[in-house]
């Protein structure tokens, strides 16, 4: 679906609306796009769509996803979410899951941003070198 320009200008001063101390606030985005259905401006269409691409990418920059070969301690995990915080700023949602593929460290996913410190990664990188 090709979007016109004022389209996405409009999409983008809706998701800045949607804002509240620099962090989505679910509430105005549904009301946001009840109120845009409602009246169906010109374009509401392209408007939605790419509003929606982007709450969908402002979501994935505030979620944080955290693989380990074996579980975390509470102290280690604080330790992380506080460190991926300080680094992305507040309301970022941390989750921790294990993954035993990774034979050892840590694998840290937040938006497009990957920190691999696994085993695993550094043999794949050791057999590439070969």
């Amino acid at each position: 679906m090709k979007i016109s320009k004022q389209a996405r200008r409009d999409a983008k001063q809706l998701f800045r609306a949607c804002q509240a101390n620099g962090v989505l606030d679910e509430a105005r985005v549904r009301q946001t796009v009840t109120t845009l259905i409602a009246q169906k401006p010109r374009g509401y269409m392209g408007i939605l769509h790419h509003f929606q691409r982007l709450v969908k990418l402002d979501v994935a920059r505030r979620t944080a996803r955290v693989e380990s070969a074996v579980p975390l301690d509470s102290g280690l995990r604080a330790s992380v979410a506080s460190n991926l915080a300080r680094e992305y700023g507040a309301g970022l949602n941390t989750s921790f899951t294990q993954n035993a593929q990774l034979i050892g460290g840590l694998r840290v996913q937040v938006g497009s941003d990957v920190y691999d410190g696994s085993v695993a990664s550094r043999l794949a990188a050791l057999e590439e070198s070969f």
